[in-house]
């Protein structure tokens, strides 16, 4: 009996071979690399991936089709649950190497799951995501441009994101209403020592009012902190590169 994609896990479908092929030659598997895909679905891409790694986590919310790879996929370790609830720290150690993330989103939680990746970046090589374009485009914004913005800074100041393929909606079923795109992201090796939920703080507070200068957001945050940092707050917060919102965490971390 076909699997009926169910709205509330936010289920498209890949069915492309070609876009199949494409992804699975970005990822280019290994034997031996701890390969982990979230939202396998009907099996897509897990299966052209186990067939290069030979051993495969993956992640599944929904029952049976958990149930449907576990009885067809030799190599597969299923672990039923939210992707929010898992320890991806603690998966990296029970692998014992660092993870290579593959996985096509649900589009309506993208965005949290990509903050619960970033808590565990330490542990992971690499990410191949598929993500609706708009979000993907917010990730490797530049500033000055309307996609910039608190995940672009949130993201970009962690990894090196490069978008990899674009996929149009008659590759998925049913199709969704929105473009995609491949990104791949890479934590940075080496990457700023800051306390991560300051600059997230600092981050949220520059864009609460992205249509004003930042003496009115920013500003306001900093006063109440006690400092200024001698940041330059007539900017509206798109106008401000990555550096300079790593920096002010820095200083304010080290004061």
């Amino acid at each position: 009996m076909a699997h009926v994609a169910r709205k509330r896990f936010g289920q498209h479908f890949l069915t492309d071979p070609a876009v199949i092929d494409r992804i699975v030659a970005l990822v280019d598997p290994r034997p031996g690399q701890a390969l982990v895909e979230i939202g396998p679905g009907l099996g897509a891409i897990t299966e052209p991936l186990l067939q290069r790694c030979g051993a495969l986590t993956a992640i599944e919310l929904d029952r049976d089709l958990a149930a449907r790879l576990r009885a067809r996929a030799g190599g597969l370790t299923m672990i039923e649950a939210d992707v929010l609830d898992v320890d991806f720290a603690a998966l990296a150690q029970r692998l014992g190497a660092p993870l290579r993330i593959v996985g096509n989103l649900p589009y309506n939680i993208s965005t949290p799951i990509l903050f619960h990746l970033l808590g565990a970046a330490a542990h992971v090589a690499d990410q191949h995501l598929m993500l609706q374009k708009e979000v993907a485009d917010r990730i490797a914004a530049e500033p000055g441009g309307a996609a910039y913005g608190r995940l672009s800074v949130m993201l970009q100041w962690r990894y090196r994101i490069d978008a990899e393929l674009q996929v149009p909606p008659s590759a998925f079923e049913p199709p969704p209403k929105v473009d995609s795109t491949v990104i791949a992201m890479r934590p940075l090796p080496a990457p700023p020592a800051l306390d991560q939920a300051l600059l997230g703080e600092l981050v949220a507070a520059a864009f609460s009012q992205r249509r004003k200068l930042l003496r009115h957001s920013l500003g306001r945050w900093l006063a109440a902190r006690g400092a200024d940092g001698g940041f330059d707050l007539q900017r509206r917060a798109q106008e401000v590169p990555v550096g300079e919102y790593v920096a002010l965490a820095q200083q304010l971390g080290a004061g």
